[in-house]
């Protein structure tokens, strides 16, 4: 005779098939999952450096004196696969390794159009060869550009290149070529989709 444990409850003739159910569900659920293509992730790219530095010809001239004799060009920037819903762009460089206690932003772009994909190298302070409706505003060297890498000597400083989409087509009109870039970075993290970054290294 089977030994049948006191008060046991004799299990549901159903359950096997209910397991067997539930089972089916989630290896058909997991294989929909992985048929389906996954999407791309936002990103940007700088194709003139490749090895992930910034080059001398991008350093900031003697004329800055901080000790540095480049030509102040900015990078070519190039980015794919802006979230859905993007309206326009804002792109920044900052260097938190700066001396300063709270870093140094090196180049401040808004109102990117949402169809641009490229900022062709040297493109700063050329407003032919910014995107359609882009504006350069006031970067920690107190003026509208690009300013190039130069860290103090015998260091090396990373720099942030951070893309980010907004759901606006611009930034609030209170944002002009004056603003500075605690502002237009307020008003675009109040309004980010997403972000893309790179970082480049320049030391000496």
């Amino acid at each position: 005779m089977p030994f049948t444990r006191p008060n046991a409850r004799p299990e549901p003739l159903w359950a096997p098939l209910l397991a067997a159910a539930l089972t089916l569900g989630a290896v058909t659920a997991t294989a929909q999952a992985q048929s389906q293509p996954q999407a791309k992730p936002f990103a940007l790219t700088l194709p003139g450096h490749a090895d992930g530095r910034f080059q001398a010809k991008n350093s900031l001239p003697a004329a800055y004196g901080f000790g540095c004799d480049g030509t102040n060009l900015s990078p070519e920037i190039r980015w794919d696969n802006a979230p859905e819903g993007t309206r326009s762009f804002v792109l920044t460089i900052h260097d938190a390794d700066a001396p300063t206690g709270i870093g140094w932003t090196h180049w401040v772009v808004a109102n990117i159009p949402a169809d641009a994909r490229v900022i062709p190298e040297g493109a700063s302070g050329k407003a032919d060869r910014l995107p359609a409706g882009a504006l350069e505003s006031r970067t920690d060297f107190g003026a509208p550009g690009f300013g190039g890498p130069c860290p103090p000597q015998g260091t090396e400083h990373r720099y942030t290149v951070t893309l980010t989409a907004l759901g606006l087509p611009a930034l609030p009109a209170m944002v002009t070529a004056d603003s500075m870039p605690a502002l237009v970075g307020f008003l675009s993290k109040a309004n980010a989709l997403g972000e893309a970054k790179a970082v480049l290294l320049y030391g000496r």
